[in-house]
C-alpha cells in the first residue's frame, strides 16, 4: 500500500537514539517511504543519521534542540520554516522513563513534566503554523503506564497521562483546520534501552520472561518496526478519517484478559 508519504515533511522528536530505538526506526521508516525526515533531538548522534541519510539521496534535517528548553524549541520549529516552509507531520515522540517517583524531589518530578510532558505541548505550539499550511497531522506517542500505572515513576506516569488528555484537546481544537491528532500506546517493546534495564538486573532473564509471558499475541514483545509501521499509517492520508484516537500497538497486553486465554500446552 502507498502511503502517499514521498516528499512529505516528517518532525520526529527525541529521534536521535541508539539504532534500534522507536524514533529511529521511525526516521528509517519515514526515509524508506520517500518521506523527509526531520530529526528534533539534543543528542550529536543526529548529525551522523542526516549524514547517513543525505548519502542516500534522501533530503533529511537534524536539529540540535534541547527539549526541556522552551526558547530551542521555537528555534528549531523556525529552522523548519526556514528550510521547508511546511510541516506534514509532526511526531512527539520523546521520552525518557526517569524514575521520578513519589520518593523524589518536587524539582525532579518538575523536570520529568518538562521532557516529558511540556516538549509536546512547546513543539506543538510552535510548529503549528506550519502544520497548518498543509492541513497535516499530530501524532503523540504515548505508553502504557498512562493506563495501568507501574510503580515508583510518578512524573513518567503523569506526563503520559497528560500526552492522552491533550491527543483529546487538540484533535477537538484543531478539527475545523482539518488537522487530525491521535495518539500511539506502546506497552512491551524490545528496544535497546529495554535490553539495558533487563541486563542491568540481576535475575534479568527471569524477569523478561514472565513479561514475554503476559503478552496475548504470541508471547512475544512488540518490535520498532511495527510502531513505525503503525505510525506511518495514522499520519498518512490513509487514515484520514481517524482523530482524537489511542491506538494500543502491544500485542493485547493492556486490555486483553490473560486469564482467559488458552495455554500454550493445550495445542
Amino acid at each position: 500500500m502507498d502511503l502517499h508519504l514521498k516528499d512529505k515533511v516528517v518532525v520526529v522528536t527525541g529521534a536521535a537514539g541508539v539504532k534500534g530505538s522507536i524514533g529511529e526506526t521511525i526516521v528509517q521508516a519515514l526515509a524508506e517511504e520517500g518521506a523527509i525526515p526531520v530529526i528534533v533531538c539534543r543528542n550529536d548522534r543526529g548529525f551522523g543519521y542526516q549524514k547517513e541519510l543525505q548519502d542516500k539521496g534522501i533530503d533529511a534535517l537534524f536539529v540540535k534542540t534541547d527539549l526541556t528548553k522552551p526558547e530551542q524549541i521555537e528555534a528549531a520549529a523556525k529552522a523548519i520554516g526556514d528550510k521547508y516552509g511546511r510541516i506534514d507531520a509532526l511526531i512527539n515522540n520523546v521520552g525518557v522513563n526517569d524514575g521520578a517517583g513519589l520518593e523524589a524531589s518536587v524539582e525532579d518530578f518538575t523536570n520529568s513534566l518538562q521532557l516529558n510532558l511540556v516538549s509536546f505541548f512547546a513543539m506543538t505550539k510552535y510548529c503549528l503554523p506550519l502544520i497548518k499550511k498543509s492541513k497535516g497531522t499530530i501524532l503523540n506517542i504515548g505508553s502504557k503506564v498512562a493506563l495501568t500505572g507501574q510503580g515508583k515513576t510518578s512524573g513518567y506516569a503523569a506526563s503520559k497521562g497528560g500526552i492522552l488528555g491533550l491527543t483529546r484537546e487538540w484533535a477537538v481544537d484543531l478539527i475545523n483546520e482539518g488537522i487530525r491528532v491521535n495518539a500511539i500506546i506502546i506497552a512491551e517493546s524490545w528496544t535497546p534501552a529495554y535490553d539495558a534495564w533487563i541486563k542491568s538486573l540481576k535475575n534479568g532473564e527471569e524477569k523478561l520472561q514472565s513479561i514475554i509471558d503476559k503478552i496475548p499475541l504470541e508471547n512475544r514483545m512488540t518490535t520498532p518496526q511495527e510502531i513505525a509501521d503503525t505510525c506511518l499509517f495514522a499520519i498518512s492520508d490513509r487514515s484520514s478519517h481517524t482523530t482524537g484516537q489511542f491506538i494500543t500497538v502491544d500485542g493485547g497486553y493492556v486490555h486483553l484478559d490473560r486469564s482467559l486465554l488458552p495455554s500454550k500446552d493445550i495445542f
